[in-house]
């Protein structure tokens, strides 16, 4: 029996797991126990940021753990400071609260916001979010969601949490009051088929968690480092954030998660208000310090925009030929949704016997999430595969 059936037998089945045993990946492919080597386009969902088998990733992990793996967090770590320091010196950041995984940061991004919005009066604890979020699946972070779907078999979750329309200012601005503590969103709703935020949305948010002092939070779990061509998503929108959440690629593979606070957000919790056993690992720090300066080079964000660009430009070519089955392209940097309906199932099948590893989101958005660091020739392997893909698809139709 392979690990595969194993795995149906003895893990706990959450995922509708696809029928294929990995041993092996460098860069953007991974290899299959017969032998196959696949294009990896899942990218980890969104993780595998410098992708397989980085000689540099590879070379911290060794060097940490040569050293110690785990100390607590009631010592000071040199690799955690040292990844804490690159973040802050390279964005809004004051402070940085380190976790094990994006929907705990978004958890002690929600703890944050309630003591914030307390700190100024008792009542001020009501939080908003979008319709067709997603922030997570523990209680706290589930109850941010906007996925009905995701959250009934759980309810009652966190009261006081407040729904709106993205994008839709008048329908944000019939849940906000002085009551809100603070406004979680996402600059790219990943989960929700790469929706973008519109930059006058977010700004005139901002502007309002100024009038009714409430924290924004920006979700850049899947969106930051890197992903969209600039370091974290926000910046693409002209304004700055009181709290970023992170994870996803600032490990490069490795488990952790990061609460970014600036001046508003940073000394609200106290000693005791909040703790983690494993949050942040140091082994992992000094790999989350390799991805971030691997990912601030100026050059290296500029070719993941352009990467972006480069794929947008040849979907909207198929578009034309078949805009019966792409209906849109949308997302931005290596950030992609291709929305082709109810084809987008058996458009991953069709990768799949093709020896390409596509994701789909939503129901029927082909997301495109591949390390940063793809070439155009791996690219170009990807939109030869996907033209054969949709030739085949019409000819069924």
């Amino acid at each position: 029996m392979g690990f595969y059936e194993n795995d149906q037998k003895y893990v706990m089945n959450t995922y509708n797991k696809t029928p294929i045993e990995i041993v092996d990946g460098e860069g953007v492919y991974v290899t299959d126990i017969q032998g196959h080597r696949y294009l990896d386009m899942f990218g980890g969902i969104a993780v595998n940021v410098l992708g397989h088998k980085n000689k540099k990733i590879l070379d911290a992990v060794n060097c940490q753990a040569s050293r110690y793996i785990h100390l607590s967090n009631y010592f000071a770590s040199e690799p955690t400071v040292q990844l804490a320091k690159l973040l802050v010196e390279n964005t809004f950041a004051e402070k940085v609260f380190f976790t094990n995984s994006g929907t705990e940061a978004n958890e002690a991004a929600i703890k944050i916001g309630r003591k914030y919005g307390r700190s100024i009066s008792p009542d001020k604890t009501k939080i908003l979010s979008a319709d067709n979020s997603f922030h997570g699946r523990t209680c706290g972070s589930l109850a941010i969601t906007g996925q009905k779907k995701y959250q009934e078999p759980f309810e009652p979750l966190l009261p006081n949490v407040y729904n709106f329309e993205f994008n839709n200012i008048e329908s944000f601005k019939r849940v906000v009051d002085d009551q809100v503590c603070a406004v979680f969103i996402e600059a790219i709703q990943g989960e929700g088929g790469i929706v973008e935020v519109k930059e006058t949305f977010m700004q005139e948010v901002k502007a309002l968690s100024i009038q009714h002092d409430f924290l924004l939070i920006v979700d850049e779990i899947q969106a930051g480092i890197g992903r969209t061509g600039k370091f974290l998503s926000y910046e693409n929108y002209g304004i700055t954030p009181d709290v970023v959440t992170l994870a996803k690629a600032l490990g490069g593979g490795f488990p952790i998660g990061a609460v970014l606070t600036g001046e508003k957000a940073s000394s609200v919790l106290k000693p005791g208000d909040h703790g983690t056993t494993f949050g942040p690992n140091p082994v992992v720090s000094a790999v989350g310090c390799v991805v971030v300066n691997e990912v601030l080079n100026e050059t290296f964000l500029s070719e993941v925009h352009d990467k972006g660009c480069y794929i947008k430009n040849k979907i909207e070519n198929l578009k034309k030929q078949y805009p019966d089955i792409i209906s849109e392209i949308r997302g931005t940097g290596l950030m992609l949704g291709i929305n082709t309906g109810k084809y987008a199932g058996p458009i991953k099948e069709m990768a799949f016997e093709r020896k390409m590893l596509l994701n789909v989101t939503a129901g029927d958005i082909v997301r495109i999430v591949p390390a940063l660091n793809i070439t155009y020739d791996e690219i170009n392997q990807f939109i030869a595969t996907f033209t054969d893909i949709l030739a085949e698809v019409a000819q069924q139709k």
